[in-house]
């Protein structure tokens, strides 16, 4: 693989790198290094107006939503170009935090089955940083199996109203938009009897409630419908077609949360290299030297697996299922490595305050954020069958959700 430069990317790489130096927030660079995974940690600024200010100034300049189409709000750049930007970005790319699911689930979901008019109307605002996004999808009862949603749209007019629960739904406090997934048919089989609504998050009858989490952070919601009118223009695909509509949002999440999630890898090695432990630096003990290895293999995969994908971009191909591995691995690799860590810290593992925790609780923070990973984008045992039947090509699971027939299920099924 060659992951040099063309003449064109290296041009762009270049203007894109004389912009960010000209413009970027230096004096929020020490607090999003400390940002992690998932969440927006600042302490000096509000971080949804920092947020919002920096998308903002991003568009402006004409370096937001970088490969998407003009009309949109983009740039009409090529997928690769999007990449350079990430890379040059850097840090940076934290303050993008509150708009992830807009841009990369939500978004390509709206492109693919809304009207022109919502799409004109709704994802310039977006890409400008003036909306927040959420993704309505998961349930209490439902859990890991999305099709089996009870929360209800039925028919009202030419509208539609909605009751039910969501929960798990990151940003939905802030959010000013939203995917919803419903259920319109609970007579037919769970995959066929739901339909895509976008839906305002201001709209009467919506009441959300934040859910405070271990790491103390509150991204994630519960949202409550209760009697929501939603107009049937703001229906995605055909009524019952909610499932094929759901899998463009999944596909997506699955692409951007595999791709972009870190380990703490290059952090725990800098750990290592710095910390005294009673027997000299941590990184002189045998033990400590065998797990680094061990990790840094680790990472070595995940980052060919990644240059995969870039590499499915450059020819304008959209990347295979490599990422849900990605997603895999990564994720049991940041719980392990952030319990590692907090070993080596022994009783200074157990401050969460960073104003007294090594390297400034990064770990602690690390850990407490973790089991959400494994759990967003697909949890491990979803990406496990994901993997098991598109990617190594074993034969599927026998379930009634995927509509086979009872009398062409084989005996051999039912032997023990």
């Amino acid at each position: 693989m060659n992951f040099d430069d063309t003449p064109q990317e290296a041009e762009f790489r270049a203007r894109a790198r004389s912009w960010l130096a000209a413009h970027v927030p230096t004096e929020l660079k020490g607090e999003l290094e400390l940002s992690g995974f998932g969440h927006l940690h600042l302490h000096s600024v509000d971080s949804i107006t920092a947020a919002k200010a920096w998308q903002k100034q991003k568009f402006d300049a004409g370096w937001a939503a970088l490969h998407w189409p003009a009309e949109y709000g983009g740039a009409d750049a090529s997928p690769i170009e999007r990449v350079i930007w990430n890379e040059e970005e850097g840090v940076y790319g934290k303050l993008m935090a509150p708009f992830v699911v807009g841009f990369f689930m939500c978004a390509p979901t709206m492109m693919a089955w809304a009207g022109e008019a919502p799409k004109r109307e709704l994802l310039p605002r977006l890409a400008a940083g003036e909306d927040i996004w959420c993704q309505l999808f998961s349930e209490p009862v439902a859990g890991s199996d999305l099709a089996g949603i009870r929360t209800r749209a039925v028919k009202d007019g030419d509208g539609w109203g909605i009751n039910g629960q969501k929960i798990w739904t990151s940003f939905a406090n802030d959010a000013d938009w939203g995917l919803l997934l419903t259920r319109t048919d609970p007579t037919v089989l769970k995959h066929r009897g739901l339909t895509m609504f976008i839906v305002n998050m201001k709209s009467p009858g919506i009441e959300v409630r934040p859910i405070r989490q271990m790491n103390e952070e509150s991204v994630f919601n519960e949202v409550y419908f209760t009697d929501v009118r939603i107009p049937d223009s703001q229906r995605l695909g055909d009524v019952g077609q909610g499932w094929t509509v759901a899998l463009t949002t999944l596909m997506n999440e699955r692409m951007f949360v595999g791709g972009s999630m870190p380990t703490g890898f290059a952090q725990l090695l800098n750990l290592c290299s710095t910390l005294h432990t009673e027997n000299g630096l941590a990184i002189d003990d045998p033990h400590v030297r065998s797990q680094l290895a061990k990790f840094a293999v680790k990472a070595s995969g995940l980052q060919y697996s990644g240059f995969r994908s870039l590499s499915a971009l450059s020819r304008g191909q959209e990347p295979g299922p490599e990422n849900s591995i990605i997603k895999l691995v990564a994720g049991q690799m940041m719980q392990d490595i952030a319990r590692f860590a907090l070993n080596l810290e022994g009783e200074a593992g157990l401050l969460l305050d960073a104003a007294y925790a090594p390297d400034r609780a990064r770990f602690q923070e690390q850990l407490l954020r973790s089991p959400a990973t494994r759990i967003e984008g697909g949890t491990d045992e979803i990406l496990r069958n994901i993997i098991a039947e598109r990617v190594l090509g074993l034969p599927a699971d026998i379930r009634a959700d995927k509509g086979l027939p009872f009398d062409q299920i084989p005996t051999s099924a039912f032997a023990r």
